[in-house]
Parts: C-alpha cells; sequence; structure tokens
C-alpha cells in the first residue's frame, strides 16, 4: 500500500528554521515526483514546491525560494523540506504528496494518489 508520513514541522521564532521529513513506503521517490503543499486557516492550499523524479529538477513557490530548499534521500526513501528565515507568513499545515510518475513538476502540478498526513508550523515571537 503507497503511503507517506510526514514528520517534522513544529513551532519557531521568526527567523528560525524547520525540517520536513516525508517518507515514502509501497513505492520509491526516485519514479515519483513529491511536491509539498500548505494550507493557511482561511485560505486556499497552495504548492510550495516539487521535486522531479524525471531529472531531479525543482520549482518553489516565489515567497519562499531561497529560503526553502527541497531535496531527497533516495536510500531512505524520503523527501525533505528545509525551511529557513521563516517568516510569520508561513505558518500553516504543510503537506507532501505525489505529482507524477517519472515526470517533471511544478508547484501547480495537482497531486493526485497519495498524501502525507500533514505537519503544523507555527512561526510566533
Amino acid at each position: 500500500q503507497a503511503q507517506l508520513v510526514e514528520s517534522g514541522g513544529g513551532s519557531v521564532q521568526p527567523g528560525g528554521s524547520l525540517r520536513h521529513s516525508c517518507q515514502a513506503s509501497g513505492f520509491t521517490v526516485d519514479y515519483y515526483s513529491i511536491g509539498w503543499f500548505r494550507q493557511a486557516p482561511g485560505k486556499e492550499r497552495e504548492g510550495v514546491s516539487c521535486l522531479s523524479s524525471l531529472d531531479g529538477s525543482t520549482d518553489y513557490l516565489d515567497s519562499v525560494a531561497g529560503r526553502f530548499t527541497i531535496s531527497r534521500h533516495l536510500a531512505k526513501n524520503t523527501v525533505y523540506l528545509e525551511m529557513n528565515s521563516l517568516k510569520p507568513e508561513d505558518p500553516a499545515v504543510y503537506y507532501c504528496a505525489t505529482v507524477g510518475f517519472r515526470s517533471t513538476c511544478s508547484i501547480t502540478t495537482k497531486a493526485f494518489g497519495s498524501w502525507g498526513q500533514g505537519t503544523q508550523v507555527t512561526v510566533s515571537s
């Protein structure tokens, strides 16, 4: 059974850092593009970043580019989202999801199949 299990998230002060992990089981992230999404209260879910399984290319939401980094560890079958210089506008529930099979992706690529359970990020002083 295909599954994504998230860990990480938490609460930090503005300017702090957090790392999300998204571990896959039942399939390999080498073949599946993975995207990170977030949803803040009262707002629509938005794509934050994705990593292409086809060529390893990445895409980022403009507001997080230069602060967030998506990466993967194939041996651990895990995709990470490193979040640095967190801002008050970053708090949300963050989700990982499959967005493609042996394909490129962008932050507008719709997710399909597996979703992580979501992890909360809070930024406050």
